[in-house]
């Protein structure tokens, strides 16, 4: 099957082959409760004719591909195999959505016959710079981030996809890459850990950037005193279960869902000592959106234990 074909087929009908059928509907869009997050307000929109979806909550929005690695957390390539056996036998026809315009929305652009294993975008890193842009710094305030730790910790990056310019705030990963972030977008250009070494036994784990950003936003910390992963996406947590294994003590930040508590069980199963700190933004979906829900920010007591005071 063609990546046009798979491109092509209704987010509307994969949903419903789900039992996912939204809590609004019209003739050109439908809002469903996200799949993938806590969220009782029908946030996520699935647009009919453009067969795109963005989800308002989480920032987050794209293709069916798009759909199916947050949903799944897997790779481009898992997505597209997943999604190729699945209707690989079905009259294609009938998944189709009319009127299909995905211009400008995601990065996943590419040209409908090239092999599964290479679809990476072309993203060309134009400018690095201080966060000094006003649509950026609205979208940390809008986040609850401090922009001075922002500043120190992620830059404001211009690049190109496909010779289309963008901008959004930077998150560095080992590799050299980035995770791009903005009011719109959520990519990166290369799927990585961001480690920070303080020599010290214990370590923080945290899911995203934001996350990160929110722990130091709300201990008032312009860095943390002891080792931090960042792991940019749960795939990688294979990647650092024998750092973590050696640590004294891990304290997770992981997102409330399905997914982050089985990973959270994972690391109990290989590491000494695992602190799910999740119980204190258990309300919320993570440790960003409890940020968020603050109006004034109180530092929870359990993030004072040894180790990790100021």
């Amino acid at each position: 099957m063609a990546l046009q074909e798979i491109k092509q087929i209704s987010i509307r009908q994969y949903l419903a082959d789900l039992g996912i059928y939204p809590a609004k509907d019209s003739s050109r869009y439908g809002m469903y409760n996200s799949p993938f997050r806590e969220d009782h307000n029908a946030s996520m929109k699935v647009d009919y004719p453009k067969n795109l979806w963005i989800d308002y909550g989480a920032n987050e929005g794209g293709t069916l591909i798009d759909l199916l690695m947050r949903m799944e957390h897997c790779s481009l390539h898992e997505a597209i195999t997943r999604l190729e056996q699945k209707y690989s036998h079905a009259d294609i026809g009938t998944y189709q959505s009319n009127n299909i315009h995905t211009d400008n929305f995601s990065f996943h652009r590419d040209k409908p016959d090239m092999d599964p294993k290479s679809q990476e975008p072309t993203i060309t890193i134009l400018n690095v710079q201080p966060i000094s842009n006003h649509a950026l710094i609205d979208y940390l305030n809008e986040r609850r981030i401090s922009i001075d730790i922002a500043r120190i910790h992620c830059r404001e990056v211009h690049y190109s996809v496909n010779d289309k310019p963008y901008y959004a705030v930077g998150f560095q990963n080992d590799k050299d890459g980035y995770e791009f972030r903005s009011k719109y977008f959520k990519g990166c250009t290369s799927k990585d850990i961001t480690s920070v070494k303080r020599n010290k036994d214990h370590c923080l784990l945290f899911e995203g950037f934001m996350d990160y950003l929110s722990f130091l936003t709300i201990k008032k910390l312009q860095n943390s005193p002891v080792d931090v992963i960042v792991l940019n996406s749960l795939t990688n947590l294979s990647k650092v279960k024998n750092t973590l294994a050696s640590c004294t003590s891990v304290w997770t930040f992981l997102d409330n869902d399905q997914a982050g508590r089985k990973a959270v069980q994972e690391l109990k199963s290989t590491c000494k000592n695992v602190n799910d700190q999740s119980i204190l933004y258990s309300r919320h979906k993570d440790l960003n959106e409890y940020l968020c829900n603050k109006q004034q920010i109180k530092q929870p007591q359990k993030l004072n234990r040894p180790g990790l005071k100021r």
